[in-house]
């Protein structure tokens, strides 16, 4: 039986125009996602992209005759596709929610527990998206982007770029307010009325200040982890505290209430029991 050729005797198989595009485009998000962008993405060499894609050198030419071409593309692609870290580990997340909220259930019929328990889940929410963040090549890749676009000169290029990031940016602080929404509602607590807050602008506050927090981390290592001793409005004493965490609790705090609609009786702490085994992925809470 014949075996097929190898080593020397290989022919590559060849690829279509845009086979070839959407390898090279892969390669280079591959490449800046290991690396960071770096607010630019200079660093990448075009003979090294080429050679991580596989591809035929004269196909690539074809497709883009300057360097600055795929460049340009490839920042499209870089923005289009931009996540920012704490949403690409959202089920982590939510499953440390989810354990938490677990070892708490007894605390859902006090109100003065209850807002023991949504503290908590701030305070270990909040760290966990900083540490995802503050160790994100993603992220920084996120951030960069922002900078980079406002300094390109091709005015079509900087407008796509501008559309993409927003695209993402809303994306982000709709899955953020959601998350709060779901929160809020599952504990009982409401935005106060009249005070024109919604879930989308706390969302926008919140994930400002933790990224403010994140970029003085950059400088300042210890800048997300040092803690304060602080005792929050309606709570019965100090406890530790992140500047992060101690931040977003009073943003929440400012704005949320007990709702007075909601009963804890013995069917709303099941149904809450219900949906926390669903945040968690398991059966039974």
């Amino acid at each position: 039986m014949a075996q097929p050729p190898t080593g020397l005797t290989r022919r590559r198989r060849r690829l279509t125009d845009a086979q070839t595009e959407r390898r090279m485009l892969d390669a280079g998000v591959a490449m800046v996602g290991r690396t960071g962008l770096t607010v630019s993405v200079e660093h990448l060499g075009f003979e090294d992209v080429i050679r991580e894609a596989q591809v035929s050198r004269s196909t690539v030419y074809r497709r883009w005759p300057y360097k600055d071409l795929y460049f340009s593309d490839l920042l499209r692609e870089l923005a289009t596709g931009a996540t920012p870290a704490a949403v690409s580990d959202e089920a982590t997340a939510l499953a440390g929610i989810a354990r938490r909220l677990r070892e708490r259930l007894d605390w859902l019929a006090d109100d003065d527990r209850r807002l023991d328990l949504l503290l908590d889940v701030i305070r270990d929410g909040v760290r966990h998206d900083f540490e995802t963040m503050r160790g994100s090549v993603e992220w920084r890749t996120y951030l960069a982007l922002h900078a980079t676009y406002l300094s390109v000169e091709d005015a079509e290029l900087r407008t796509d770029l501008e559309s993409a990031l927003a695209h993402a940016e809303q994306s982000f602080v709709d899955r953020i307010a959601d998350a709060w929404e779901r929160l809020g509602t599952l504990l009982g607590y409401r935005l106060r009325p009249g005070s024109g807050m919604t879930f989308e602008v706390l969302a926008r506050l919140l994930s400002a200040d933790l990224r403010g927090h994140v970029l003085m981390a950059l400088a300042s290592p210890d800048a997300g982890d040092r803690t304060v001793m602080a005792q929050p409005p309606g709570t019965a004493g100090h406890t530790a505290w992140t500047l992060p965490a101690l931040a977003a609790a009073g943003i929440a705090l400012t704005y949320f209430e007990p709702d007075p609609s909601v009963e804890w009786t013995e069917a709303r702490i099941t149904s809450v029991r219900d949906e926390i085994a669903r945040l968690g992925g398991t059966q039974e809470a």
